[in-house]
């Protein structure tokens, strides 16, 4: 297993605050580095109607709207119940993604959509796609993403969105959400079993017990072996996306923690830390960072529009965008791990 188990993010282009194409070498961005796993070529193979991500090992229906039109999140569950029950594309083992598998999908060096380029789906709709995963902070709530540029939210149970089909257990990269209870459409819980819902099913790869490890100024994360410093406040302020690249810059002059590795973390690997149990902040119950904050800014950049960067909303867990140039979020710096005994 590599030392950092994420997905790389796709971005492999550097750029300013006013969105202008610069060189990667010293921005600090999510570009320059390429944190996490390359992604195959091809990555994405059609076999038949099927869709097969070498990636992550999961296959999606390569038709992107398979009901035709929105459905309620209950209906998109009943729907893939059906098909099922009809073997649908020769198969009886579809399911509603959770939300870090249609995570995976995205692709942040593209927009409407956003997915690898020269991907093989057909009727994709550059709108909101339903997964299995509740949104803590209301169970009324699931959480979704907007194929049109990636961003991650929650949409109200009983509103109409899209479905997107997927099976195979993967190959162990993506890790679970955290989820571990079913809930109903009125934000009830409810017996998991039959429900098709990420806490029922609670796949991807299981979190290590501990999985964060305090090391005083800088925190294990076992998951995923990245460091991530104590104090989750290093500006101590809002500051703008260059302000935050420059104060993790500064970090590293001063060999904080005795390490001169510290980044900006990319948009992937700020929501790794997030626990879809948990809400304000939405990391596990028991982790033993300081000084949280509601919003950090990630190093990569919004392609949909690119003098905007990528940010975790963490009282929710949500994925959303801000203007590069407002002082408006903070800065949670990160540093690779040791490279793991084999």
């Amino acid at each position: 297993m590599p030392s950092t188990p994420l997905l790389q993010t796709g971005q492999h282009t550097c750029y300013d605050q006013d969105g202008n194409v610069i060189p990667c070498v010293g921005s600090g961005q999510d570009a320059e580095f390429g944190e996490g796993l390359a992604w195959p070529t091809p990555r994405l193979e059609q076999a038949g109607e099927i869709v097969i991500d070498h990636l992550t090992g999961l296959q999606w229906s390569r038709d992107a709207n398979l009901a035709q039109f929105p459905l309620t999140w209950q209906e998109a569950l009943d729907f893939i119940a059906g098909m099922n029950t009809d073997q649908a594309l020769g198969h009886d083992d579809w399911r509603l993604p959770n939300r870090r598998e249609l995570r995976s999908l995205m692709s942040y060096q593209a927009r409407k959509p956003a997915l690898p380029e020269g991907h093989p789906f057909t009727n994709v709709f550059l709108g909101w796609y339903w997964s299995s995963t509740t949104a803590a902070i209301d169970p009324r709530y699931a959480w979704y993403v907007h194929l049109e540029g990636a961003r991650m939210f929650y949409g109200r149970k009983d509103q109409y969105y899209l479905l997107w089909p997927v099976r195979g257990s993967g190959n162990g990269l993506l890790a679970a959400t955290g989820q571990d209870t079913a809930y109903d459409g009125q934000g009830q819980e409810m017996e998991a079993d039959g429900s098709g819902q990420d806490g029922e099913l609670q796949l991807g790869r299981p979190w290590p017990t501990p999985r964060f490890v305090d090391q005083g100024d800088m925190v294990l994360d076992r998951l995923t072996n990245l460091l991530w410093a104590t104090q989750a406040d290093l500006s101590g302020e809002p500051v703008s996306w260059q302000q935050a690249l420059d104060a993790v810059a500064n970090l590293n002059r001063e060999e904080f923690a005795g390490l001169t590795t510290w980044r900006l973390p990319n948009i992937n690997a700020l929501e790794s830390l997030v626990d879809c149990r948990c809400h304000q902040p939405a990391l596990p119950a028991d982790h033993p960072f300081r000084g949280l904050r509601d919003v950090y800014w990630s190093a990569t950049t919004s392609f949909f529009e690119t003098d905007w960067a990528w940010a975790l909303y963490l009282d929710k867990g949500a994925l959303g965008v801000g203007f590069k140039t407002g002082r408006t979020f903070y800065v949670w710096p990160v540093a690779p791990g040791p490279e793991p005994h084999t």
